[in-house]
């Protein structure tokens, strides 16, 4: 670790633990929410808690190893970012060596969950690895990045259905549309609190493509995500305690919608609009288990 006032006063493991932002775990939770919506759909509301264990402790590892991976990615264009300038490897509270044996831990747990899947789980795993890996880079020659990283948070979706059902149906695209829709919809709003440093960096976001029109492309994603995610009720035949939270869920969108469609948000609140996606994300996941009885 590098020797700054910062890292005598923090011990190690506090720094990785920022590093792995375990300290704000709402980024983490949210990757986990598509994986148990899968697991819980494809197994009618009933999946093996085993297996359960298995999908929440891969998305944490996964979610760690794609932090550390965009902060080495980053390390030099986060300090020029206001929300990200205190990232460890930005603020060298800790070197790039220990960053990159942090993320080869991170992977290899990963991996080894892995192993407990069946073959087409275990060969979708693999192929999620280059798209964690490339989605950082993407920032800087791709206009819409959110949908690498939306195609990866994607991967959840088919990792965990074809590991109860060992095959991928309609049903489970349709729920993949749906988690690259949200995705998109939820990234876009996060995106859209770094549209200035963003844009005197020089890097690409959703925020910056879609720019005036980034509310209307974000109430689009989101109206996507609810048709797909009827679809998928429809198709696995959930019942009504699974309409009635996607109504809910529907009318938290909306009302995000109306708010970025004034002028002038406070920062800080596309951070808050993010975190209120988790909320809606878990209460969906609740109406598909009491939906599936």
């Amino acid at each position: 670790m590098v020797n700054t006032p910062e890292s005598h006063q923090e011990p190690l493991w506090l720094v990785i633990i920022r590093l792995l932002r375990w300290h704000k775990p709402e980024g983490r939770l949210i990757l986990m929410i598509p994986a148990l919506w899968a697991v819980f759909l494809a197994a009618a509301g009933h999946p093996p808690i085993p297996l359960v264990g298995v999908i929440i402790l891969g998305s944490l590892a996964t979610s760690a190893a794609g932090c550390v991976v965009n902060d080495l990615w980053d390390r030099d264009i986060d300090p020029q970012v206001e929300r990200t300038r205190d990232r460890p490897l930005a603020s060298r509270s800790l070197s790039v060596k220990v960053g990159i044996v942090v993320g080869m831990i991170a992977l290899a747990c990963a991996a080894v969950l892995a192993l407990y899947l069946n073959s087409l789980s275990f060969w979708l795993s693999v192929a999620a690895v280059p798209v964690i890996l490339l989605y950082p880079g993407a920032k800087r020659v791709f206009p819409v990045p959110q949908l690498v990283l939306s195609i990866a948070w994607g991967f959840a979706v088919l990792i965990s259905w074809s590991a109860v059902t060992q095959n991928i149906s309609t049903s489970t695209w349709l729920l993949w549309g749906a988690t690259v829709l949200w995705t998109l919809g939820f990234d876009t709003i996060y995106a859209m609190s770094d549209r200035q440093d963003d844009q005197l960096i020089g890097v690409n976001s959703s925020a910056l493509f879609f720019g005036k029109y980034a509310p209307i492309a974000v109430g689009i994603f989101f109206v996507g995500t609810i048709t797909l995610l009827a679809g998928v009720a429809i198709s696995v035949h959930l019942n009504n305690i699974f309409w009635l939270s996607l109504i809910v869920a529907a009318s938290g969108w909306i009302w995000q919608i109306f708010r970025l469609l004034q002028p002038e948000l406070p920062i800080p609140t596309y951070g808050l609009m993010f975190r209120q996606n988790v909320w809606i994300g878990f209460l969906i996941l609740g109406g598909m288990i009491a939906g599936s009885f």
